[in-house]
């Protein structure tokens, strides 16, 4: 039987109501094969009264912040609490709140709450993001972090922020991502009906979501470039088969999905050699050639920088036993 991940979601007046229900939502929907879940999710509050929401209705929180203290990751959803989001200050309630929470936990935002993490210090010296709207007013409060507003999602040590709304939804996917592996990620995010990888590197800035009327766009090519990810897939074979020039395709292609042709085909090619670790006994060599990615150190390299361990440690920890469903 799986012993849950305490998650405590500190919902802070007034809360922006979507970000608060991504983390029940989102790590709510990941279980084990067994279907038990991996995550305990509760909200609470600074104390029981009844939160106010930007969407125009108030949730009434079933616990208080003594859920910090024990709880393995804490989660700060988006709020416009108007010390942390004016003048850099935390009322003292909220301050005490943070610093009950135990060394070691995992300590995570979701669009601005951000700047409560900052306000409390937590993010000092730290790289982090927020929604792009708000990075230069996060700035001007809190110029000790590390803040670059152009990504998705920042994990540094045991912090992670996420930048704004859907974000939220990546950055537990990520979580549960590295916590469980890639299948139960992907569990949890066709369970949600959301695409379960927009890598954390991702801009956040897409100019372009859907390409223009009569054209195809990049799409068909993605697809292509999927089934046949252990070939070569350099620029020039990529805007060959989208029939465009290298150039054309180049730009059509990073505003379709927000990154260049060649940092999306390896992060797929990542992607396919972490499932070949979690699902097979394949040896660590052949593993990288089925994913295109060459020899084992080309694949431990990518994966340690990515993940930060080498392919034989993720495959301890995530390959699944015989027998199991993903």
């Amino acid at each position: 039987m799986t012993v849950p991940h305490s998650v405590a979601v500190l919902a802070l007046a007034p809360i922006v109501g979507f970000d608060m229900t991504i983390p029940p939502t989102v790590l709510g929907a990941a279980t084990d094969p067994s279907g038990d879940r991996y995550y305990d999710v509760r909200i609470c509050g600074i104390d029981h009264t009844p939160i106010p929401s930007t969407g125009g209705y108030s949730i009434v929180p079933e616990y208080g912040p003594e859920l910090l203290a024990d709880a393995d990751t804490v989660i700060v959803p988006g709020t416009r609490l108007p010390g942390a989001r004016h003048d850099g200050t935390l009322p003292p309630a909220v301050r005490d709140a943070l610093a009950s929470i135990r060394p070691g936990a995992r300590i995570v935002s979701i669009c601005t709450g951000a700047f409560v993490l900052a306000a409390a210090g937590l993010l000092d010296g730290r790289r982090a993001t927020t929604h792009w709207a708000h990075a230069d007013a996060f700035r001007g409060l809190y110029p000790e972090v590390r803040l670059d507003e152009n990504l998705l999602f920042v994990e540094d040590g045991n912090i992670c922020t996420a930048a704004g709304l859907a974000a939220g939804v990546d950055l537990c996917l990520h979580l549960i991502r590295g916590d469980h592996g890639s299948a139960a990620a992907n569990q949890a995010a066709r369970y949600c009906v959301v695409p379960s990888w927009r890598e954390g590197g991702q801009s956040q800035f897409i100019e372009q979501s859907v390409p223009d009327p009569g054209d195809d766009g990049t799409g068909p090519t993605r697809e292509w470039a999927l089934s046949r990810l252990d070939r070569e897939l350099d620029l020039n074979t990529l805007a060959a088969h989208a029939r465009m020039s290298v150039r054309t395709f180049t730009r059509r292609f990073k505003a379709e999905t927000g990154l260049a042709p060649g940092a999306w085909v390896l992060h797929q090619r990542l992607r396919h050699a972490r499932h070949l670790l979690e699902t097979t006994a394949l040896p660590v060599d052949e593993v990288a050639r089925s994913a295109g990615m060459g020899t084992a150190a080309s694949l431990r390299h990518h994966l340690r920088t990515r993940v930060g361990v080498a392919p034989s440690s993720y495959r301890k920890t995530f390959l699944r036993p015989p027998g199991t469903q993903p």
